[in-house]
């Protein structure tokens, strides 16, 4: 086949309709659990094995390209994946990603993003209103919450540093104070920055794993008397081992008193702000300066779609100062439909398009009912993890999160790390179930991110079966 007959209409035609057909058979068997594993695990060695080999056997049969990776991936829409924190996308959504594929317009400026810079904006003025912002805030999308959290650091620094870092660099010690439990995007951020370990000042968590904000004035004039600049504070809506949301109005009264920036990392939880069940454990987001939410998290959207929304549009603008002549005519304004000129991303995927075909098709109402449902979850499998005398919580849930551990009859508490550890394992090789592990001051817990809508009570009782089968084995 030439370059010519490769951007054909009709083959692609063809192929488009083997694939669809081929995701679709896919879904059936996910969700009927007639798939062989959750997750076809096997060695890094021997996978890479596999798929040299595959490489060396050179073009052929593109149909069985696809399947084999179907195959050979992990299946999120399997309702016992319950591993990391990444949504089963809708294959609404997923769909769209072909669309946006094929055109293939960038967004740095906006004769590439006739469309996506517009939804982008929609999209932003949504959450910002979620969060109880003004119509003062601004916001965009980048890929994924640990470059929106660098981002928004970036912008704390520019609005919060006492010299201009971006034309003089760096004349003092900066510091950024942050709970012990944070993600661990934001010590990366920090050190990106040139902050060093230092400049990460960790606030011990209280038996909720919450940052514990009666401690914050005694790190922060420690750290003053040290001679660093605290330029921000970090609040975790939610954390990523537990789930646990901060006291976030604490967190910003804090912040108001001593003229701090006020981040709130939300990249897994922020998505409560479209329940009114849940939006309850954010209460006080709304005072914070920026907000990250992940679209791939909760809110069904496939990755990476992350928002970043501030509450001054204006500093949206201040952390990204370089010249381009010949992307914008009018460098120094601010230009929401350029949006390069507010993220470190110039190439930008059209993320806004695959977001607004949800809304489209559905309404903002069914982000609400997947946040109810997976937290509905996370409750039932409480409910079944204390009524059986075999398994102990790490903490209370507050969100789609939940730690445990297997105890056994409580014979020799020493062992349970190890005794965890195995079973861990043991289901990532079988891969009837995909789970996590978490360590929790020093001990070891399985973890559990309730994903998938379509999980029943009846695999989360069948998770714990499975675990008694296997500890049932071990010596």
């Amino acid at each position: 086949m030439n370059l010519t007959q490769a951007y054909s209409p009709e083959h692609f035609r063809q192929k488009a309709h083997q694939l669809v057909d081929t995701l679709a058979d896919y879904l059936s068997k996910a969700q009927n659990q007639t798939l062989k594993t959750v997750i076809p695990y096997r060695l890094p060695e021997e996978n890479l094995e596999v798929w040299q080999q595959d490489f060396e056997e050179g073009k052929g049969n593109l149909l069985a390209f696809f399947e084999k990776v179907i195959e050979q991936s992990t299946h999120l829409h399997h309702p016992r994946y319950m591993g990391h924190q990444v949504s089963p996308p809708l294959p609404i959504a997923a769909l769209t990603g072909l669309l946006t594929g094929m055109l293939n317009n960038g967004m740095a400026v906006y004769e590439m993003g006739l469309v996506s810079n517009p939804l982008e904006r929609i999209l932003s003025d949504l959450l910002a209103n979620k969060i109880g912002f003004t119509t003062h805030a601004s916001g965009l999308l980048t890929s994924g919450g640990t470059l929106a959290n660098l981002t928004a650091l970036l912008a704390a620094r520019a609005a919060k540093a006492p010299t201009d870092v971006w034309e003089e660099g760096h004349s003092g010690r900066l510091a950024v104070m942050v709970s012990e439990e944070a993600h661990y995007c934001i010590d990366r951020a920090a050190r990106i920055m040139g902050m060093g370990s230092e400049g990460i000042i960790k606030i011990p968590t209280n038996e909720h794993f919450q940052l514990r904000t009666e401690l914050l004035e005694d790190y922060y004039q420690q750290a003053s008397n040290e001679g660093l600049t605290v330029i921000a504070v970090i609040g975790s809506a939610c954390s990523t081992s537990t789930g646990s949301y901060d006291d976030l109005k604490a967190i910003g009264k804090f912040c108001v008193q001593h003229n701090l920036w006020f981040h709130v990392d939300g990249a897994h939880g922020g998505a409560v702000v479209f329940s009114e069940k849940y939006k309850s454990l954010v209460a006080g987001i709304n005072l914070a300066d920026s907000v990250v939410i992940d679209w791939h998290k909760m809110l069904m959207t496939p990755a990476l779609a992350t928002a970043l929304i501030f509450k001054n549009g204006d500093d949206a603008f201040k952390t990204f100062h370089q010249k381009a002549q010949y992307l914008w005519a009018n460098q120094g304004s601010q230009e929401w439909f350029n949006s390069g000129k507010r993220t470190f991303e110039c190439t930008k995927l059209m993320m806004s398009v695959k977001i607004y075909s949800i809304l489209k098709a559905y309404g903002e109402e069914i982000f609400a009912e997947n946040v109810d449902t997976l937290h509905g979850l996370a409750h039932d499998f409480v409910g079944i993890i204390q009524a059986n005398p075999c398994f102990e919580l790490g903490v209370e849930p507050q969100s789609n999160i939940v730690c445990f551990r297997f105890v056994g009859e409580r014979q020799n508490p020493e062992a349970y790390n190890s005794v965890n550890t195995i079973i861990r394992q043991r289901l990532l090789e079988e891969g009837n179930f995909y789970i996590v592990q978490t360590t929790l001051r020093e001990k070891l817990y399985l973890r559990v991110s309730l994903m998938n809508p379509l999980t029943t009570k009846e695999d989360l009782v069948a998770l714990l079966a499975e675990i008694e089968k296997i500890a049932a084995t071990i010596g």
